[in-house]
């Protein structure tokens, strides 16, 4: 039986493409919380990302932004807000999603790690933000963060926008690192070289046309933030076989549909 090179092209994509789960299933469920995280695995997923900050009191919580603005409609600072206030917050994105997650909880870092604790399978990166780096510090912020991770720390991948985060990850821990690129340009491949990270993620729109200029080393390439299935199958043509996206649902489908999962 002759199998059209195309189908061979795709079987061979399918052995290493996967996707990331960004802020868990975030087109369907509200950013960075339980409910999406929870959400991501129950439908698949292997491999999520979400973002940490620390509040006043130096907990660690799930939240993209230095603010709860557009997540809970309420401007105060992460920063300036101690942790038992959080209980009073209602982070389940009106804005997008109306009343459907009504009373949505700010997910701590400490009720990720006992999700993990129970999904042995599932890896994930976990952002450090460069706000709450900020306030505090690299070394404090280590020091509220790992103590918590510390019970599944081997199925996390630090991962950060902030070269010195990583540095110092390598400094007091064994896990795998991650390195956002903020600029395209020679001195950030410098770095990358220099950092030498397991994981370097990108903005697809940064990502240059001519596969040749995408820089080559030890790190696998993670691209955000993907919702074509086309695309994700263009990159993974190009060796990019780490694909992030707030769709996680839909794109696991319309690549299974295409052979490609």
């Amino acid at each position: 039986m002759q199998v059209h090179p195309v189908c061979v092209t795709i079987r061979a994509m399918s052995e290493s493409l996967q996707l990331v789960a960004h802020r868990g299933y975030a087109a369907s469920y509200p950013e960075n919380t339980e409910l999406a995280l929870r959400a991501a695995v129950e439908a698949g997923a292997r491999l999520i990302e979400f973002d940490v900050q620390l509040t006043r009191d130096g907990v660690p919580v799930l939240l993209h932004d230095d603010n709860f603005a557009r997540t809970a409609g309420n401007p105060a600072y992460i920063n300036e807000i101690d942790f038992p206030t959080l209980a009073d917050f209602d982070v389940g994105e009106v804005t997008r999603f109306g009343r459907s997650f009504t009373a949505t909880p700010v997910c701590s870092l400490q009720r990720l790690t006992e999700l993990l604790t129970g999904w042995p399978e599932v890896t994930a990166f976990v952002e450090l933000k460069r706000q709450s780096l900020e306030h505090v510090g690299v070394e404090s912020l280590f020091d509220a963060v790992l103590p918590v991770l510390q019970p599944v720390l081997d199925q996390c991948v630090i991962i950060s926008f902030v070269a010195e985060v990583l540095y110092e990850s390598r400094r007091r821990c064994a896990a795998p690192v991650g390195w956002a690129v903020r600029t395209w340009n020679d001195e950030a491949q410098v770095q990358a070289e220099e950092l030498a990270p397991e994981y370097l993620f990108c903005n697809v729109e940064k990502l240059p046309n001519d596969p040749a200029d995408i820089w080559q080393g030890p790190w696998q390439w993670v691209i955000y933030e993907i919702t074509d299935p086309d695309q994700a199958l263009e990159l993974a043509g190009r060796g990019i076989n780490l694909i992030e996206t707030m769709q996680f649902a839909e794109m696991q489908e319309a690549l299974r549909k295409r052979g490609a999962l």
